[in-house]
């Protein structure tokens, strides 16, 4: 099978090849330092090696959980925040049905989400929902203590137990947590709840290929033996062992780099595929959580193209030039649809009759890309052959590695996240939370 490819031609103006392939020693010197564990982070490096570790056993033990979920629900709730939400997104929105809501044979329960907000209406709009619905939950928690997901499941779990009772709501409910540890954890072995463990060793951003993204993914009906063995292939082809001028997690790496140094401060993950909007939220949580951090990093926004040409474009053409942008293209859609000829010809649109609307949409990319550059916006391309789970798990990985090398090509930890920490501490003040005496009058007194 083909691999997802990088084309860094169009990035060669703010920055030059020579200096992009001037940073090989920094970069396979910084791929030495993550395959030999000795960088800062490392005790949250068991991503590298997760697609290959991965046993047939605990795949089974995942699918079987899947099917027994499906078999009793209509509706799996998946109750998690970052790195246990965004993930699972991502591959499910990129391999559904766009309008799967609407369909009304289904094969696989409704998947839907909780725990990664905060919104009243959103928790009670959720609840009514599910009255009357044969539901169950997927409580994906290291701590069981962060306020959101903790927060959902309690109103989630108490539903559950007043529809079905609490034997049977303790069949329906799986908790994804610490082996050991955790306020999820006791209450699961209290409870009996069929658990996964998060590997201590996994940061959150990183952990769409363990039980955190696996079972979700699963309950939605999709292959998640593909997904991993695209992670696997990918795996391989990005490995300590590869030539820098072949491995495309180094190349992206290097290039995002050198286009930081030149200025460029912020980079645009876009896609001409309506389906891969989940994948930018994936990626920009796992670059801007990693990198942004010491005063430093590049900022990580993203569009969806065509459509927010029409409204983000004017600005991506003529505003600062301090972006380049990562186009993430796809060769082949999954269906066809011919423009058809109209007598009348009023909307003048008769010159592309017999072409394929996939045709039509490879122009727009082309004839923006050119656009883009000439407009002083270096572009890089990441090609994938299809949207399928294989590639997908191609994707992912090749993004996570690269996210490890440029992270230390920056100089920063890339598995540490200790910004996140700032709002809870402030929000637990303001709530008056036990053990927060001191804070609470602290921050009373600005107010």
């Amino acid at each position: 099978m083909k691999n997802i490819g990088l084309n860094i031609e169009k990035a060669l103006g703010a920055v030059s090849k020579e200096q992009v392939y001037a940073q090989e020693a920094k970069v396979m010197e910084c791929i030495a330092t993550l395959h030999n564990g000795n960088g800062a982070g490392n005790d949250f490096l068991g991503w590298l090696h997760l697609p290959s570790s991965i046993t047939d056993e605990e795949l089974t033990d995942i699918e079987n959980t899947a099917k027994s979920l499906r078999e009793k629900c209509e509706v799996i709730v998946a109750i998690g925040i970052g790195g246990s939400y965004l993930g699972t997104k991502a591959v499910v929105e990129a391999l559904n049905n766009s309008f799967d809501w609407l369909q009304t044979e289904r094969k696989n329960p409704i998947l839907l989400y909780a725990g990664h907000n905060i919104g009243e209406d959103y928790l009670y709009e959720l609840s009514q929902v599910l009255k009357g619905k044969q539901f169950g939950i997927i409580n994906i928690s290291k701590s069981g203590t962060t306020t959101e997901p903790a927060l959902a499941f309690r109103l989630l779990k108490k539903q559950l137990e007043e529809a079905v009772g609490v034997e049977e709501a303790k069949k329906r409910i799986v908790a994804i947590t610490d082996a050991k540890k955790g306020a999820l954890r006791t209450l699961a072995d209290q409870e009996g709840y069929k658990t996964f463990v998060i590997p201590d060793n996994v940061g959150g951003r990183f952990s769409v290929l363990t039980p955190v993204g696996l079972l979700p993914i699963a309950v939605a009906g999709i292959n998640i033996r593909d997904l991993v063995a695209g992670a696997v292939s990918m795996e391989k082809a990005t490995d300590q062992s590869v030539p820098f001028a072949e491995n495309i997690s180094a190349l992206y790496a290097a290039t995002r780099n050198e286009l930081y140094k030149s200025g460029k401060k912020i980079e645009i993950l876009c896609n001409f595929h309506p389906k891969l909007h989940y994948i930018a939220e994936w990626w920009k949580q796992l670059y801007g959580e990693s990198e942004g951090k010491d005063g430093k990093g590049i900022f990580p926004a993203s569009v969806d193209l065509t459509t927010d040409l029409h409204s983000m474009g004017q600005w991506i053409q003529d505003g600062e030039r301090s972006i380049y942008e990562s186009v993430i293209s796809v060769e082949k859609p999954d269906h066809e649809v011919v423009i058809p000829s109209d007598e009348a010809n009023l909307d003048g649109l008769n010159f592309l009759a017999g072409k394929r609307v996939d045709e039509v949409n490879k122009m727009a990319e082309l004839g923006t890309q050119l656009a883009h550059v000439d407009g002083g916006v270096p572009n890089i391309k990441i090609t994938m052959p299809e949207v399928s789970a294989y590639y997908i798990g191609q994707l992912f990985y090749f993004f996570e590695k690269a996210c490890g090398i440029s992270g230390y090509i920056l100089g920063v930890n890339p598995f540490n996240q200790p910004g996140v920490e700032a709002y809870k501490k402030n929000m637990f003040a303001l709530l008056n939370k036990p053990g927060y005496e001191k804070e609470s009058a602290a921050i009373q007194a600005r107010l």
